[in-house]
């Protein structure tokens, strides 16, 4: 599963990144321990390109009752496509959620210890995103997302079972690309990312609080 995350690069750099308009008057602060509830940027398609917009991590899809409490934050990649949580946005909005770094907490007999997994260049990355959008009766409407998971590779598997999907450069694009994926397609979006490009270290107990945040939450554990 993919619980907390990091999103630290500015949005100048994650425009630059990613290709996308900022829209006027978005802003938000670094997060070394983005949470479940929280806002965070997220590229989505807009029009003939993309842009950022700040949603909320944990998704509600428009035809969900008023009230519901089921919030999913993520979507496992097995059968995504028959899920009626996930399937009308599978086809229709699909979305980068980036992030410069990830948390998976590992179990043992004394307690669960958290692990920080980023790239080994510490460039910032995509996880694959769905998203929905929810009118409001006399407000603004809400947006929301999940992040889709997979099996772990060989880097997140001895902390945890599973991991975010995270996009390589070929896969973002066909990820974002209009309309429905085939089965193959989507197949090769949401495979493990090669660990190879991927680096991990134990850090403190202290990030896992959702209200901790700053580069400690990073520093390795020692």
């Amino acid at each position: 599963m993919c619980g907390r995350y990091v999103q630290t690069s500015p949005a100048d750099a994650l425009a630059a990144r990613f290709g996308v308009r900022l829209p006027e008057g978005l802003a938000w602060v670094p997060r070394w321990n983005v949470a479940p509830s929280t806002a965070a940027p997220v590229v989505r398609a807009a029009g003939t390109g993309r842009e950022l917009a700040l949603q909320t991590w944990g998704l509600l899809p428009s035809w969900a009752e008023d009230g519901v409490s089921l919030r999913p934050i993520n979507a496992r990649a097995e059968g995504l496509a028959g899920k009626p949580m996930f399937r009308d946005a599978l086809r229709r909005r699909r979305a980068l959620v980036p992030a410069d770094g990830f948390y998976e907490w590992q179990a043992s007999g004394r307690g669960k210890t958290p692990w920080h997994f980023r790239l080994k260049d510490a460039e910032p990355f995509a996880f694959a995103g769905l998203w929905e959008r929810r009118e409001t009766p006399g407000g603004p409407a809400l947006e929301t997302f999940a992040i889709v998971t997979t099996e772990a590779n060989d880097v997140v598997r001895p902390v945890h079972a599973r991991m975010p999907v995270i996009l390589d450069a070929e896969a973002e694009a066909l990820w974002m690309r209009e309309g429905a994926l085939s089965p193959e397609e989507a197949a090769r979006c949401l495979r493990p990312l090669d660990p190879s490009r991927m680096e991990a270290w134990a850090v403190s107990s202290w990030v896992s609080s959702p209200a901790h945040d700053g580069p400690r939450c990073v520093e390795p554990a020692g």
